[in-house]
């Protein structure tokens, strides 16, 4: 005879919770597996584990409105006959036309040339539009060389080499039939209407040695002169960071896990990779090993919302950062205005993450005409250049109020962190003590 007790609500399962019964369910009645983009929606450790110190009397704060706190940023300083200088150190990350919609490229370059950044041109080429309306553009080099040729890449102002990215380290990209539209087809020459499956790894190199003749390759074709980044995904950043340089990398960008992603498989955004806290410093500590802090350039993403944000990913020791779902969120996406139209497609604002079918009420993550027309690429660039000034004048106060004259002096000194796991991720000191795990004795 079984009893259940009235004053004890019915108690759920913490390994079985509701998710991962509905997905149980789901996969038992379709046999194929979840496909989403945006990033882990898993909570890990990150920024927000981390406070600053800010200046009294043992350090001397700088006087916000008359003293000076530099923001500027320089990028391609180790080979390339043209760096590149940024006004601001967060810069907009690689996002395909056919992921966005041509609206949506249009915007970003918009609003990070109010605001003195550069943009990225993701998977499947340059549009005229994104080129025209970007004063600084990095054009991503990808294993699918899809929309990849020697004209663009001269045209670009730098050239990052994917490797791999944070949301899914290891694993290819997608784009599903209903995105292929004509010029999609056109510029990355497949069939309209049918899926798309980008490879996972380079075709024409499998190590780091022959990645430092592929870098090569792409300096002698654009003369020298245009910056190499390579960006990996985080996964083994002391080692990919090290082994990036060796090859010949200007600058190595590093994505964390809480980087977004257009189109895979829900099972590895939330399961491959690591923290973009916990990838920052053993990537820092390889440039170092390396005599290369601050001769090559570290970039990072992943999760970066605030000028907070980018302060810590700085002090942490890189050089500047890159913004994907958070630029998308200030050009207009997920935003309750189309609250109603979400709630049709079964979701709500700022749950919506199905950007791989195509049917974004924003009109950014589609290549619906209708849906795309949406987007006023003018207005969504001055909003995306808002918020970008913001978080640098943030960046700029916290780094005052910590007497740094420039983003780049701010250091892991100045920081402590509230939990045992940034602690030891960071490598910073636990709030009031002097101690991180693997230091030693208190």
């Amino acid at each position: 005879m079984s009893y259940h007790n009235p004053f004890t609500p019915p108690r759920k399962s913490a390994t079985f919770d509701d998710h991962t019964l509905a997905e149980i369910r789901r996969a038992a009645a379709t046999g194929i597996y979840d496909i989403r983009g945006a990033g882990t929606k898993r909570k890990v450790p990150h920024f927000d584990d981390l406070l600053f110190l800010g200046a009294s009397i043992s350090r001397y704060p700088l006087e916000g409105y008359r003293e000076k706190c530099d923001t500027t940023v320089t990028l391609g300083t180790r080979f390339a006959r043209k760096p590149i200088t940024l006004k601001t150190p967060i810069t907009i990350a690689g996002m395909s036309f056919g992921a966005l919609s041509g609206n949506a490229k249009e915007a970003l370059g918009r609003g990070a040339t109010i605001a003195g950044t550069s943009t990225t041109t993701g998977d499947g080429g340059m549009t005229d539009e994104e080129r025209g309306h970007s004063q600084t553009l990095v054009y991503q080099y990808l294993p699918s060389r899809y929309g990849m040729n020697p004209k663009d890449l001269r045209r670009a102002d730098a050239i990052e080499v994917v490797v791999g990215q944070g949301a899914k380290p290891g694993g290819g990209g997608m784009l599903l039939g209903q995105k292929i539209s004509d010029r999609v087809a056109n510029m990355r020459n497949l069939p309209k209407g049918i899926d798309q499956r980008s490879a996972c790894r380079h075709p024409d190199w499998t190590g780091p040695d022959d990645l430092e003749i592929k870098i090569l390759e792409l300096r002698e074709i654009t003369d020298w002169e245009k910056p190499i980044y390579i960006k990996v995904g985080g996964a083994r950043p002391y080692y990919d960071t090290a082994l990036a340089v060796k090859a010949g990398a200007d600058v190595v960008v590093l994505d964390g896990m809480q980087g977004g992603t257009a189109a895979t498989q829900d099972v590895f955004i939330e399961n491959v990779g690591m923290p973009t806290l916990a990838c920052i410093r053993p990537a820092v500590q390889a440039l170092q090993d390396l005599g290369m802090h601050r001769k090559v350039q570290l970039i990072v993403s992943g999760g970066i919302r605030s000028g907070a944000d980018v302060a810590k990913a700085l002090a942490l020791g890189a050089d500047a950062v890159a913004i994907g779902t958070a630029a998308l969120v200030a050009l207009g996406d997920n935003d309750p205005h189309w609250e109603d139209e979400y709630r049709k497609l079964g979701t709500t604002a700022g749950a919506y993450d199905d950007w791989h079918e195509g049917k974004d009420p924003a009109g950014i993550t589609t290549q619906d005409p209708e849906l795309a027309a949406r987007l006023d690429p003018v207005a969504a660039g001055r909003r995306l250049a808002n918020y970008l000034k913001v978080m640098t004048l943030e960046a700029q106060t916290i780094a005052r109020a910590c007497g740094k004259n420039h983003l780049h002096n701010l250091e892991p000194e100045d920081l402590v962190a509230l939990t045992m796991e940034a602690a030891a991720m960071a490598q910073v000191p636990l709030a009031g003590t002097n101690w991180f795990p693997g230091k030693g004795s208190f």
